[in-house]
């Protein structure tokens, strides 16, 4: 009997992969209660309002975007992140056409 291994790898999405429009998310690991996604952004046609019942960490990796959370403008670049307490009200306003994130939730 073959077991799986207990380690895995893989590769992010390029940028240059992101919809036109909208969002693209991909699970890239779990464990336990923490999910580790990419998103992809591509221009947004609207805001789009979150509020998460988990903890969300998130860092753009390219790109930029601006989110406003609990009234205030919160302008992101590259290298750029932000930590979202559970039950914070927050709304995409802007994301650049191929921006790229990480989102650590749980």
């Amino acid at each position: 009997m073959t077991r799986p291994a207990p380690w895995s790898r893989g590769r992010l999405d390029a940028p240059d992969e992101a919809p036109a429009s909208g969002e693209q998310l991909r699970e890239l690991a779990r464990v336990g209660p923490v999910r580790v996604e990419q998103i992809l952004s591509g221009r947004l046609t609207a805001a789009v309002d979150y509020l998460a019942d988990v903890d969300e960490w998130v860092v753009v990796l390219a790109g930029g975007a601006a989110l406003d959370v609990a009234g205030e403008r919160v302008e992101l670049a590259a290298g750029d992140w932000v930590h979202l307490p559970a039950g914070t009200p927050h709304q995409l306003v802007r994301t650049e056409p191929g921006t790229s994130w990480l989102t650590v939730t749980g």
